[in-house]
This record gives structure tokens, sequence and C-alpha cells, in this order.
């Protein structure tokens, strides 16, 4: 696929750059411990993300949003501890899981190095689901340099729904062909293309642990696919 026309790569940021999986499961078994708990913390896990997710996908579809994703993963995180039993974490612990252990995710390790060489040629944004604050707190542990966060927050339309898309788009002053949507997820990417952006699918095979994610596997209408972000550079004919 040729990269003519393409000006700004929009990157989904909750899976494809963050490791959540890793750090969820982390700070589940470390209050569990303390507890003197033990459950199957990294399919709790990834039930917290699901959860999250569901709650998260479409909002504002049929009424104005009104909860961001912090709102989301303390009500989730609430849901999980009274469904699996876990009343013997406090709030102060809840809140280690889902403010302080969120807000500082570790990005996968070859992101913090290619986003600097992506960023010579393209707008680089996060455009994503997660809040702003979020993604801002996220980039300062990870020392990462966007040229842009446009958060579903701002919009008031959540993805998978056109208007965050073509919404995107408009605050960047493009059309969408001269959009790249870069995510390891195909409900995203091929969200995005309806809406007349570019797609590229990066593997992130150990996104949801051991278990897999949902959708390994590329759709092959996708106009780039990666095994890595150095491998995604060099397709967008970035020198790493």
């Amino acid at each position: 696929m040729s990269i003519e026309g393409i000006k700004a790569l929009t990157f989904d940021t909750g899976g494809t750059i963050l490791d959540w999986h890793t750090g969820i499961r982390g700070a589940l078994a470390r209050t569990g411990e303390a507890h003197g708990i033990d459950k199957d913390w990294a399919a709790m896990a990834n039930e917290f993300r699901r959860r999250s997710l569901g709650r998260m996908l479409n909002h504002g579809e049929s009424a104005p949003a009104t909860m961001n994703f912090d709102d989301v993963h303390r009500e989730t995180l609430d849901g999980i501890v009274e469904d699996y039993g876990l009343g013997a974490f406090t709030e102060a612990d809840r809140r280690r899981i889902w403010w302080d252990t969120i807000h500082n995710l570790q990005c996968w390790p070859d992101f913090p190095a290619t986003l600097p060489r992506l960023r010579e040629n393209f707008f680089c944004v996060s455009f994503t689901i997660l809040s702003f604050r979020i993604i801002v707190d996220t980039a300062k542990k990870n020392g990462l340099s966007w040229d842009a966060v446009i958060s579903c927050e701002a919009i008031g339309k959540y993805k998978v729904l056109p208007e965050a898309y073509h919404a995107c788009a408009g605050f960047l002053q493009l059309d969408p062909s001269e959009c790249c949507m870069v995510a390891c997820h195909n409900f995203d990417l091929d969200a995005a293309k309806a809406c007349g952006f570019k797609t590229a699918f990066v593997r992130r095979p150990d996104e949801w642990g051991a278990e897999g994610p949902p959708d390994p596997e590329p759709n092959p209408n996708h106009d780039f696919v990666a095994e890595s972000f150095p491998d995604l550079a060099e397709q967008l004919g970035v020198s790493m």
C-alpha cells in the first residue's frame, strides 16, 4: 500500500501502546497477596477489561455521554470486587488499581523509540476512548511526546461511532483519507476504514496475556499489517 497522502497517524492507545494486562494483573495480585487472597488474577484482569470496554464502546450513541473511562474503571472494579468475593479490598486498595496503576501503565517496549521517528514524517496523535488524564499521565510515565491527544471524552461520541472518527479528522483539519488509524484491534480499524481512514494493524499477541487477543488476525482489507512498530515504521518509509 502506498503511503501517499497520509499526513497523520492516529493511534489506539489502550492496548496498542499500553500493556494494560500486565499492569492490572500485577496490581490485583499484589493487593490480593496483601490480604492473603489467591485468585486467577490474569483472568480477572481480562474480565475487568472486557467489562470496561463493553461499557465505553459506542457511549453517547443514543444519549449524551455521562462518564469517562476513569468513571468506568472505578465502577467496573467495584463490580469485580463484589462478584469475585474481594470485599477485603479497601477503598485505598481499589484506587491504587483503577487510578494509580492505570495512569502509570507501561508502554510496549517497541513504541517509545519509534514514536519520535514517526513524528518526523507524520502527525502522531493518540486517538482514544481513554480519558485525557490517562493519556497525559502515561505519556509522562513513558516519555512519550504526542503531537496531539484526541480523546472521545471531548467529542462526546465514543468509538466505534462514526462521529468519533469524523471529529478526529476534523480536529486535525484533514480529510479522513489523509489519516491512518493504527491499532491492534480489527473493530477499531474497521470502523475507521468505513469513515475513510487508511488502516494499519499492529500485532499485539500478548495484549490479553496467555489467553490471547480476541481478534489476533488482521482483516484482509487493512492497508498495512505490521509485526511491530519498527516494522510499521519501515513500511511507512521511516528508517529506524
